[in-house]
């Protein structure tokens, strides 16, 4: 059974930083990509970040995130990595990282992803 769960978050005020973790069990870690959505207060959930299988050579931000955030991953540790820099209010949120049933699968499309965390949040204030 796979199990995701997130850390890290907190709350922090406009352009600090904050680093979230997302510890994956119950498969082969290297083996899936990676991603991490986010979901405000009466707002759809929207992609943030993804970072493809094993060397994770492949990565994709949202445009909001931009240039701040930086996905990463360690598989010897089963773990992939938000770095958020220049925290803005709008960047408020529940985090959720995600993974998907497909090895095969990288994806932005959250219907893509079949496994979720619990969220963690993050508060900006200003």
């Amino acid at each position: 059974q796979v199990q995701l769960v997130e850390s890290g978050g907190g709350l922090v005020q406009a352009g600090g930083s904050l680093r979230l973790s997302c510890a994956a069990s119950g498969r082969t870690f290297g083996n899936y990509a990676m991603a991490w959505f986010r979901q405000a207060p009466g707002k759809e959930r929207e992609f943030v970040a993804a970072i493809s299988s094993w060397s994770g050579v492949n990565t994709y931000y949202a445009d909001s995130v931009k240039g701040r955030f930086t996905i990463s991953r360690d598989n010897a540790k089963n773990t992939v990595y938000l770095q958020m820099n220049s925290l803005t209010p709008e960047d408020t949120a529940v985090y959720y990282c995600a993974t998907p049933r497909s090895s095969g699968t990288y994806s932005l499309r959250l219907q893509q992803y079949d496994y979720w965390g619990q969220g963690t949040q993050v508060t900006v204030s200003s």
